[in-house]
């Protein structure tokens, strides 16, 4: 029987599953993609972590939001997915009524709960406490102001919603009179005036809904002194740092984001309340320089954590992605040597863009494919997880990956991103008849400029960034891969070269004026 087929490599199959997806129980298995990460999401300082999606920005914020509750530090952890559409200021309000919430949970639960019961704490943190609970008396009363001021932005989020229904009704009800008038055709004035009267309802409508939006966030900028209060006897209470986490910055209304971060940062400013924001780099807006400027500005107001363990380094990616799986083998009692070829560990981490939860995803895949392989009979290239598995799987994921690139771009904008990706699909697979192409990097056109978005959404991986070609003297290049499904499995291609980027020679593999997609005119 193949080691494939063993329970062992079943219970593999399963736990690698479980951990493509952030939760509380897959803290224990946090692995950091560079030294120091944790310790710096854990400081006293405000931060803007950056990674493409599965770079393992939410599994870093909930091995914060455990080891600083564990430390008894005030916490919220805000996933914003949830607000995904909502129209400002409405969405600054749903935001605050589910951080306050968040926190209201935690004075209820972590701040009082005994550090003896290690039941508790060892379930959903993995360790218990050193420090004592806080004072039920002074926690109650700041849970009880928590609660009050819930219900008051409950309050204020609803209001407009209740005035807009009320004025649509009246609308339609005009509309209804204009059509019983029009209907003999013989009451022309009678006709005009219900006309004019719905529109007169049209305007009122519109009036009621300005003036309710412009009542939220008159009562958001009257109250952000009492939140600042809150929070600094929050933090007394505490004897140190609360921390507030948003995740997934990028799903909010990109002309939103600036607001939200900048209205939490102004309610956190000189005060012991630090912020920590997840998001996608190319997809978000964190700072406008505006009059006055919005939200948090990197070097000043914050520091970045960059996520992205990219194919650029790739011995250290390669290193930081076979650590996770090595770490769930353990578990089941395997060694990778058991169950994946050398050639297939280089074709995860290519397919992967460095990505852990798509190297993990690829590979739950890749056991699949191995078996049908197996299973019909074709054991020509061994028993174990080989790279043509991993193609294939590769492939099999782009619908997954196009799903997510739908959902993450409008309309509009994936059409324009589809545009482009075409073109560099075509011109690698027609012209540099290879997987990777150059760009000039003084080059600023038009048809480059949504480059770093196709690499944040995993369509292009960068590889090298100063590569010189034989023929362009003085000029400097960046160099992309296309994804690996893109010329793989049922997309395999013939005279199609794969660029070992990574190794040895790489840098001679690269210098090819053939691969140069676009670059300044030539002198």
């Amino acid at each position: 029987m193949s080691i494939l087929e063993t329970t062992k490599v079943e219970n593999l199959a399963r736990i690698v599953e479980e951990s493509t997806r952030s939760t509380k129980e897959g803290v224990k298995y946090f692995i950091e993609p560079a030294p120091g990460t944790l310790a710096r999401a854990k400081n006293k300082r405000h931060h803007i972590v950056f990674g493409r999606r599965g770079s393992g920005k939410s599994s870093l914020l909930a091995k914060v939001t455990a080891d600083l509750t564990v430390n008894r530090s005030p916490i919220a952890y805000v996933d914003l997915e949830e607000f995904k559409g909502h129209s400002y200021p409405d969405v600054l309000l749903s935001v605050l009524i589910k951080t306050l919430s968040e926190f209201k949970a935690w004075m209820d639960s972590a701040a009082i709960h005994p550090s003896n019961r290690t039941s508790f704490w060892n379930k959903l943190f993995g360790a218990s406490p050193s420090k004592k609970g806080f004072p039920r008396t002074k926690t109650s009363e700041i849970s009880a102001e928590l609660g009050a001021m819930i219900k008051e932005l409950n309050a204020v989020l609803f209001a407009a919603d209740d005035a807009k229904v009320q004025t649509t009704r009246k609308g339609e009800t005009a509309v209804e009179l204009q059509t019983a008038l029009t209907a003999g055709g013989k009451v022309p004035i009678a006709s005009i005036e219900s006309s004019l009267k719905s529109s007169e309802k049209g305007t009122q409508s519109t009036q009621t809904q300005q003036e309710y939006t412009s009542r939220k966030i008159e009562v958001l900028h009257r109250n952000i002194m009492r939140y600042k209060g809150l929070f600094q006897r929050m933090t007394e209470l505490a004897d140190g740092p609360a921390f507030l986490l948003l995740d997934d910055l990028y799903h909010i209304r990109k002309a939103d984001q600036a607001e939200v971060v900048d209205y939490l940062h102004r309610i956190a400013k000189g005060l012991n309340l630090w912020i920590k924001v997840g998001t996608i780099r190319h997809r978000s807006r964190w700072y406008t320089y505006s009059d006055p400027p919005r939200g948090m500005k990197l070097g000043d107001d914050a520091e970045e954590i960059d996520l992205d363990v990219t194919l650029e380094k790739y011995d250290l990616t390669k290193r930081f992605l076979l650590r996770i799986l090595e770490q769930f083998a353990r578990e089941s009692n395997l060694k990778l040597d058991d169950f994946l070829t050398d050639g297939a560990r280089d074709r995860l981490v290519l397919a992967s863009g460095g990505v852990a939860r798509d190297f993990l995803t690829i590979f739950r895949r890749a056991i699949d494919v191995a078996r049908e392989r197996l299973a019909r009979g074709d054991s020509a290239r061994g028993e174990k997880i080989g790279a043509e598995d991993v193609n294939k799987a590769a492939g099999e994921f782009d619908k997954f990956k196009r799903e997510d690139f739908s959902r993450d771009a409008g309309k509009d904008e994936e059409k324009k991103l589809l545009e482009i990706f075409e073109k560099l699909s075509d011109f690698c697979s027609t012209e540099a008849k290879a997987n990777c192409f150059l760009i000039d990097k003084d080059y600023n056109e038009s048809n480059v400029e949504n480059v770093p978005d196709l690499v944040d959404l995993k369509f292009l991986h960068h590889v090298r960034s100063r590569v010189t070609v034989r023929e362009r003297v003085n000029r400097l290049y960046d160099a992309y891969m296309l994804d690996l499904s893109q010329y793989t499995g049922e997309r395999a291609r013939r005279n199609f070269e794969i660029i070992e980027f990574w190794g040895q020679n790489a840098e001679d593999a690269l210098r090819k004026s053939r691969f140069i997609f676009a670059e300044r005119p030539r002198s």
